[in-house]
């Protein structure tokens, strides 16, 4: 079985997997650390020559990370591609679930079960708490409606003060953030890296929780730490 995997959280779950399946893998994979594959490029702008040079006999792809007509490119190639759509976290188990037999596994890997098991009863703060989820600054993006992210605070007892907003990742000028009410501004390291010196300032007053990307969007193995790690962000953040 030959994989080419064009979603970084993904990569990391048929890596641990089912080792050397993979033979190609999006510049942005940086889980397992030292994956020694074939590099295709990035998840929006693949490097369709080089992934169909690879001769997969599986590439594995998600509806919002990837671009259709990439994928559509990769079809029309003869290749196979499985797509994924993740907006909350049980469909997140469902998918990881048929990724992973579509790559050959007979069985479910340990950690998928581990990590199913973390969040049936995942730590939560003694009240709920309204935030905000920055992306991007210049312009200020946020979080919005109908995301795994948002799915995933909202089953750490945050609520997302954007997921009734039309859009999915709307643009929100930092001055109606300030304005919105919040408990909490939510600060992830990835697309954008905010850290302690590029974010919080930009909210006075405000407790804001730096979280790492990986733990808050990737729906694979970080998954069984996601409500550990993330839980003890957002309570250190709010005491």
């Amino acid at each position: 079985m030959r994989v080419v995997s064009l979603v970084p959280s993904l990569t990391e779950a048929v890596a641990v997997s089912a080792p050397g399946v993979l033979v190609g893998a999006t510049d942005w994979c940086s889980h397992p650390a030292g994956l020694d594959v074939v590099r295709v490029k990035g998840t929006k702008n693949p490097d369709v020559e080089r992934i169909v040079a690879l001769a997969p006999d599986l590439v594995i792809a998600n509806e919002e990370e990837n671009r259709e007509p990439d994928l559509t490119a990769l079809r029309q190639a003869g290749l196979d591609v499985l797509v994924t759509e993740v907006r909350d976290v049980p469909r997140a188990f469902r998918e990881l679930d048929r990724v992973v037999r579509a790559c050959g596994l007979p069985t479910r890997p340990r950690w998928l079960d581990e990590a199913e098991e973390a969040w049936l009863d995942p730590p939560r703060p003694e009240r709920r708490l309204r935030a905000a989820v920055p992306i991007w600054r210049r312009p200020w993006m946020v979080v919005g409606r109908d995301t795994f992210a948002g799915d995933v605070l909202a089953r750490l007892g945050v609520d997302n003060a954007y997921a009734s907003h039309a859009e999915r990742y709307p643009r929100v000028p930092v001055e109606e953030l300030r304005a919105a009410g919040l408990d909490l501004v939510v600060l992830p390291d990835e697309p954008y890296r905010f850290t302690s010196d590029d974010g919080p300032e930009a909210f006075p007053g405000l407790p804001c929780a730096l979280v790492g990307g990986r733990h808050l969007t990737w729906y694979g193995p970080s998954l069984a730490q996601a409500p550990r790690v993330l839980g003890e962000a957002l309570r250190a953040a709010v005491r």
